[in-house]
């Protein structure tokens, strides 16, 4: 059987006839926890044949087989009851520490925070028999479900709150090229989100496996947190399709909870790929966790200061940022010259309008830096619209193949990066420019003329630039005025 284009819209259809389920974001939760137990109870199928005396962590009346399989089983209100006083319950409470039964633990995670909210039980047996469609263990549906899953998530972003954007397939393919991570190396997402990032991670390090013992390998290189339910849920399950067993390492929680000064050596990383959420402030007191010198509620400078303390001496990351951080005072400043004294941000990829359209037109930039050693010079690339675009939309979004200029110029970090030359899209900034400028890295590329935008978000940025730039003014000549008073007096 293949999966067709059609699947998700006919399962969106059967739950838009229930009372219970209210709106895109719930549809996506009941579709994601049901997804779970099946590609769970078929990734089991696999292990018992491959592993003598393999057991599931879950009680047998609990594994999907048991009970969602047989198109003619339990339904109405049989079906409903056992979801919602035995599944549920059972699940929740599950007897699982992620030593002795990790997968066990996997599972309770998972629906520690899951909900039925079908009302129905003969349209939730509709939705089961239609999951029962797709053989997680058939190569060609599993890939078929990979283009389907980008599918959910793009549902997802339709249903999502302002700065839960998440990043277009293109992008977090070129930053995973450009920072090649490799085998033996971990990878961290502190804000995962679905697991984009760590997808993309764990399919750049399929190619590179050599010898069996890789396999194990791959199986704990990467590590992710997220505090959403929701996206956490998916991500969990993005991590089953890509072929980890156990995703243990994709912890449900907030990564900025933690005190900054509890981190060690054992929660160094070697690489960091990731899109923090820009734009929302955190709760009280998450401030309180990290230095005076670099506290604020902003949740993206926030990560950009985790970030840098969790990587490892030679460690390097891709970070997605708003313009917004570049051009910020204050405790932004701060932060990046943090980020420059301590790391080598060796280059900026500026990205144009609407790679996140239609859900937001904030421009965005990416990152990349190594651990170690001081910036000396930060080198600039321009991303154009391709020949033809005056913008991105869901019709057209950004192609990796947009991305092969960027990649032929790029060259090698080992050699200092000596081959790059600029070109109409190419500059460089050295370090006494950006000091001198308060570390504003919003550098604007040389080689081109002022232009005039009229999109509405790129005139709010401009006025928040502004307004930022003449409250420092105004905070600057008020205290030469107050020391020109206290001389006076």
């Amino acid at each position: 059987m293949t999966i067709s284009s059609t699947f998700i819209k006919s399962v969106q259809d059967i739950m838009r006839q229930d009372a219970g389920v209210d709106g895109d974001a719930q549809r996506i939760s009941q579709l994601t926890w049901l997804l779970f137990l099946k590609i769970f109870d078929d990734q089991e199928t696999e292990l018992e044949l491959m592993r003598d005396g393999f057991r599931s962590p879950l009680p047998d009346r609990l594994r999907w087989r048991n009970w969602a399989t047989d198109a003619e089983g339990i339904t109405g209100d049989e079906l409903l009851g056992f979801v919602n006083d035995d599944l549920f319950p059972s699940l929740k409470a599950l007897e699982a520490d992620p030593q002795r039964n990790p997968r066990g633990f996997v599972a309770r995670e998972v629906f520690g925070d899951a909900y039925n909210y079908m009302k129905s039980g003969q349209l939730l047996r509709q939705v089961i028999n239609k999951i029962n469609e797709i053989d997680f263990n058939n190569r060609a549906d599993r890939h078929l479900f990979n283009d389907l899953y980008e599918k959910i998530l793009k549902d997802l972003q339709s249903a999502g709150n302002a700065g839960e954007f998440y990043t277009p397939r293109a992008v977090t393919q070129f930053m995973v090229d450009q920072i090649n991570p490799q085998l033996g190396e971990r990878i961290l997402d502190p804000a995962c989100g679905t697991g984009g990032f760590l997808a993309c991670s764990i399919e750049h390090l399929k190619a590179k496996r050599k010898r069996v013992e890789d396999d194990a390998a791959l199986q704990t290189a990467v590590t992710g947190v997220e505090k959403k339910q929701l996206p956490h849920l998916l991500c969990v399950t993005n991590m089953m399709l890509h072929g980890i067993e156990v995703p243990l390492q994709i912890r449900h929680d907030n990564t900025l909870s933690r005190p900054l000064i509890d981190y060690g050596a054992r929660d160094m990383v070697d690489v960091i790929l990731t899109n923090p959420p820009f734009g929302g402030t955190e709760e009280p007191g998450i401030e309180a966790n990290f230095p005076a010198d670099v506290r604020t509620r902003e949740t993206a400078d926030l990560f950009l200061v985790l970030i840098i303390e969790l990587l490892k001496h030679d460690g390097r990351a891709a970070v997605v940022l708003p313009d917004g951080t570049l051009f910020g005072e204050g405790v932004k400043s701060r932060i990046k010259e943090k980020l420059l004294t301590e790391c080598n941000l060796h280059t900026i990829v500026r990205m144009p309008n609407g790679v996140f359209a239609p859900y937001t037109g904030i421009r965005t930039n990416l990152l990349f830096f190594t651990k170690g050693t001081p910036t000396r010079e930060v080198w600039y690339y321009e991303h154009p619209y391709p020949a033809g675009y005056k913008n991105y939309s869901k019709t057209k979004p950004i192609r990796i193949e947009e991305f092969a200029p960027e990649k032929a110029w790029w060259g090698s970090e080992a050699e200092g990066f000596a081959g790059r030359v600029e070109n109409e899209f190419a500059w460089k900034v050295n370090i006494e420019t950006l000091k001198a400028n308060g570390y504003n890295l919003d550098q604007k590329n040389p080689h081109r003329g002022e232009e005039v935008s009229h999109d509405p978000d790129e005139l709010l940025m401009q006025y928040q630039r502004l307004t930022a730039e003449a409250q420092a003014m105004r905070d600057r000549l008020k205290g030469i005025l107050a020391n020109a008073l206290e001389r006076q007096a």
